[in-house]
């Protein structure tokens, strides 16, 4: 019988030997052969070293912000009042008082009139101001600096000066209307021959003391101070605009109206959806100008109350910390509601994409 050949054989035991393997085979087998429990460990390990990096900082916010809001919605399900060493468990009283008190409820009507005057004039005036410093005039950079200056200046000082605008004997803001009432009546007169003497008879207004002026009152220096911040804001969404966007349009016909309309308003919609946040959620808790303008008071009969100046009264000059608290979380209710609405509309409205 005839004996196989040998190399048969020889071939046949390779097919079982290991093939030799590269660089980079011997490299990838070397880091499968780490057990996966070392991994984890190292993985723990390397988490735990980040955590304790950050534990300064948490236990600051856990001590100052976390703990504060958590209490707060604690004490608000109490009569809790500082003054007195028992708190009693009430549930949901103080919310049902507030929706019933008529304090609150002109609270939250005089805050929503301001709301409703602030933030659609500081909007549209920061958006004109912007427009016009994004073309290339002269003093531009002076001028951006003197938009901003209110805004980086104490609320308490610029009250303090709108205060004294406000005088009704020497405050410029009636001799600048006298002034004013002065002029036309000359310039009714010159017209006329004289057949007209006098079409506006001014006399002083008592700005600080008459409830009907008071939201405009507070309108007026919150744009003042706020509007320079929103036209940086502008600014810099304005000046993300392609430029050939505004030429492909004049080459097309367009003119400066149109190009607004189609080209930078849609561009600069982010910015503008970020601004009316900021601007709502900073006109609900408008408290500062109001305490300072009038002197530690909401003004004549409770024309200036707002919901911020109603928790600060209940808190810390009667004391009724949970009264005060429940107060505080229907505000918060309010400006989250807000807030998701924009949201939802800003889906169809804001366009992130050039």
């Amino acid at each position: 019988m005839p004996s196989k050949p040998k190399h048969s054989i020889r071939k046949k035991s390779c097919e079982f030997l290991p093939r030799r393997r590269g660089g980079s085979e011997r490299r990838a087998s070397v880091l499968l052969r780490i057990p996966a429990e070392m991994k984890r460990k190292k993985y723990w390990k390397e988490t735990l070293e980040a955590y304790l990096y950050l534990l300064p900082t948490l236990a600051i916010l856990g001590m100052f912000s976390f703990y504060p809001v958590v209490k707060s919605v604690i004490i608000s399900f109490y009569d809790w009042h500082l003054l007195r060493k028992e708190q009693y468990f009430i549930g949901f009283e103080n919310y049902q008082k507030l929706l019933s008190d008529r304090n609150f409820l002109l609270a939250i009507s005089n805050t929503f009139r301001y709301v409703i005057g602030f933030v659609p004039i500081s909007i549209c005036l920061a958006l004109i101001i912007a427009v016009l410093l994004n073309n290339k005039i002269r003093w531009r950079g002076a001028l951006r600096l003197a938009y901003f200056l209110p805004w980086v200046t104490s609320s308490v000082a610029i009250s303090m000066v709108w205060r004294w605008i406000y005088n009704q004997h020497y405050g410029l803001l009636n001799m600048a209307l006298a002034n004013l009432a002065w002029f036309v009546n000359k310039v009714v007169e010159l017209v006329t021959f004289g057949s007209v003497a006098q079409v506006w008879q001014f006399s002083n207004i008592n700005w600080l003391m008459e409830p009907r002026w008071t939201i405009i009152n507070i309108v007026i220096i919150s744009v003042w101070k706020s509007i320079g911040y929103y036209v940086v804001i502008f600014l810099a969404g304005l000046q993300n605009v392609p430029g050939e966007l505004y030429e492909a349009a004049e080459v097309d016909g367009a003119n400066s109206w149109q190009s607004f309309w189609k080209i930078t308003l849609p561009l600069i919609s982010p910015t503008t959806f970020f601004i009316s946040i900021i601007a709502i959620i900073g006109a609900f808790k408008m408290f500062t100008e109001i305490y300072v303008l009038y002197t530690g008071s909401p003004g004549p009969l409770s024309s200036g109350l707002t919901i911020v100046y109603y928790v600060y009264r209940n808190a810390f000059e009667r004391y009724r910390m949970g009264y005060a608290s429940a107060a505080a979380y229907i505000l918060f209710a309010i400006i989250f509601v807000f807030t998701l609405i924009q949201m939802y509309a800003s889906k169809r409205r804001v366009h992130y994409d050039f």
